[in-house]
């Protein structure tokens, strides 16, 4: 068998390529997998990001921790977010607490809890009775970020409702971070108001109206899932709150009427021609064979466990 044999000078060449060969593929592979575990594609570095103080009222039933957890997995995908939950409760709850140590998410959120009134909470059973939840928990928020929030002029903030049942694509917190200081940015939402989208309607590079089906006279006729305030409005603003005394469908009307007019919104998400965030709902699950294990005599089938 014949040998075969380099000379020194094409043996240092083939070393060279090799060790090329090995330098690109490490390095390409680096920069691969810094995309996956989340490279910032909107341009923004993370030491410029505004914080996003995420605002999440929640209470205790069937679906909660599933509602969380993946809300959970958004917030983990996003930098510099700040993640408030308020539960509607005397005190925090072991649920949720192990949540967020679950998540990684303890150094990233605040925990708090305010109970709703207990005569509010009846009147709510009543098919009659028309004022919204989550008044109590969305106060005690944005009490939490005014007392905790740093006024300095260097540093840009965020305030985002962000209900527990909705569907948010990471996208949505990209065009968050445009908000301009003194703004309040408004984009569409999907599956809403008995619509596939409600939308802030254009006219001459401004906001004009919104095709609302649903009580289309309101001041602001906006879901709480499509309007982010700049923090600084929330700190010259303390007046700006949601009220008991509003309305069915008027809560985000209640905040937005002490913090600016129709004309000086921001469009977001391509001039409000994208949807970048859904009001779904989850399904309230059956559970009638829980009440069968009870007259039987037996067990909960979570007995023991968390679900």
């Amino acid at each position: 068998m014949n040998e075969i044999r380099l000379k020194p000078k094409n043996l240092l060449i083939v070393i060279a390529i090799s060790f090329l060969l090995i330098w690109w593929l490490f390095h390409n592979n680096r920069c691969v997998q810094k995309d996956i575990d989340g490279a910032n594609t909107s341009g923004l570095s993370h030491s410029n990001l505004p914080v996003i103080y995420a605002i999440t009222p929640t209470y205790a039933r069937p679906v909660q921790k599933a509602e969380l957890t993946r809300l959970s997995h958004v917030i983990k995908l996003v930098p510099n977010i700040h993640w408030i939950i308020i539960e509607d409760a005397s005190e925090t709850t072991k649920l949720v607490k192990s949540l967020l140590v679950r998540a990684g998410l303890v150094s990233r959120s605040t925990l708090l809890n305010s109970k709703t009134p207990d005569d509010f909470k009846l009147k709510a059973k009543d098919p009659n009775w028309s004022k919204a939840r989550g008044v109590e928990q969305r106060n005690a928020g944005l009490a939490w970020i005014r007392k905790n929030m740093t006024r300095d002029p260097s540093k840009h903030s965020i305030v985002f409702f962000m209900d527990d049942d909705n569907t948010y694509s990471l996208e949505l917190f990209e065009e968050m971070a445009k908000i301009g200081r003194g703004k309040v940015g408004v984009w569409p939402v999907g599956l809403v108001g008995g619509l596939m989208v409600e939308k802030p309607v254009m006219g001459d590079g401004e906001i004009i109206g919104f095709n609302s089906a649903w009580r289309p006279e309101r001041p602001f006729p906006i879901d709480m899932a499509g309007f982010g305030i700049s923090g600084d409005l929330i700190m010259d603003y303390p007046e700006a709150s949601f009220s008991y005394d509003a309305p069915r469908g008027y809560q985000e009307s209640e905040i937005l009427r002490h913090l600016t007019v129709v004309r000086d919104l921001q469009p977001l998400a391509n001039n409000c021609r994208e949807v970048l965030v859904w009001h779904t709902r989850t399904e309230t699950p059956k559970l009638d064979a829980e009440n069968k294990l009870k007259k039987d005599g037996q067990k909960a089938s979570d007995d023991g466990m968390e679900v």
